[in-house]
Formats: C-alpha cells, structure tokens, sequence
C-alpha cells in the first residue's frame, strides 16, 4: 500500500494480512492433519527451537484461533496506526521474546497461539500510553486498559491446557517494544 494511504485504511490492511496468514497457516496445518502442531516449542528441546521463530502462528484448531481473532484484530490495528515498520518490528519483538522466554522458562507442553500476540500488543499499547507524550497514545492506552484489561489475568497459570506462559512472556515483549521502538523509529 503506498505511504500516501490513509493511516487507518494501511492500518486495516496490515492487520488484515497478518490474519490471513494466520488463517491460510491454520487451513494448511488442517490439510496436513495437524502436523504443523509438530513446529510449536516444547521447552528445552533442541528441536524445538525453530518453534522460538513461529509458534505464535500456529493454532491447535480452528476455535482456537477464532478465539484470538477478534482481540488480536482490534489491538494490532492501534499498533500498525503507529506505521507498518513499528507493527512488523512489534511483531518480531514480541515473537522472539516470547519465544525465548517461554523456551527458557515454560512447563513441559507444546506452546502455540497468537494469544501471545494478543497480550504483546496489549502491553505494547499501554506502555506507549505510559511513556509516549501524545494524547493519541494516552487514549489509545486507557482504551487498551479499560476494554481488555482482564487480558492481564491469563497470565495466571490456571487453565494446563492454556499457555500462561506465552500471555506472560508475549505481554513482556510487547512491554519491550513498546519502551524501544517508538524511540527507535523516530
């Protein structure tokens, strides 16, 4: 899309992309019987450290990502607001934190979603808010905060089926970039 585009249409566009990579990802992981599964992290498992680079692309099934459709949707169109540069240096930011941590420090079980996405632009947002001094970003903070608040909760292990670790180690990257990269791009 060219620079000239309105800041809201690119932003609708980038986000867009990005799920339907998701959704193309997750119809190719159906068609090979779940086998995609099989690149997620399993911490401290050598093999397993390609997982570091992808995991928050791959989903266990379709409800599983129509649950983190919606959140990361609206949250990951206030981050491309900032540019396509600050969402793709976001996006890495929080996948290779997240990865890392969730590699280093996570319970033995297989680690997948966007839900770390999630709670990495969360946290992006609201240390922005915090920190940026534009009312833009103040109110797309409290906006942030007041509507997906609860979001901060999953980080609490108390669902084994749910990756805590990815909602912790996502929301720290998303802090993160959200304390760098504003510097970094202008």
């Amino acid at each position: 899309m060219r620079e000239t585009a309105h800041p809201w249409l690119r932003s609708v566009a980038t986000i867009l992309s990005l799920v339907l990579f998701l959704w193309c990802v997750e119809i190719a992981n159906i068609a090979s019987g779940n086998r995609l599964v099989y690149f997620s992290i399993y911490p401290r498992h050598v093999a397993s450290l390609p997982g570091i680079f992808i995991w928050p692309f791959l989903h266990a099934s379709i409800n599983h990502l129509l649950v983190n459709t919606t959140p990361l949707v609206v949250l990951g169109y206030f981050v491309a607001l900032r540019g396509v540069g600050v969402f793709i240096k976001t996006c890495i930011v929080i996948t290779l934190i997240g990865g890392a941590g969730i590699w280093l420090f996570g319970r033995p079980a297989y680690h997948i979603g966007a839900s770390g996405l999630v709670l990495g632009f969360f946290g992006f947002l609201v240390t922005v808010g915090i920190y940026e001094r534009s009312l833009q970003a103040l109110l797309i903070g409290l906006f942030t905060l007041l509507y997906y608040g609860g979001l901060i909760l999953s980080i609490v292990p108390t669902n084994q089926f749910i990756s805590w670790e990815a909602h912790l180690f996502g929301l720290i990257g998303g802090v993160v970039a959200g304390r760098l990269l504003p510097r970094l791009s202008s």
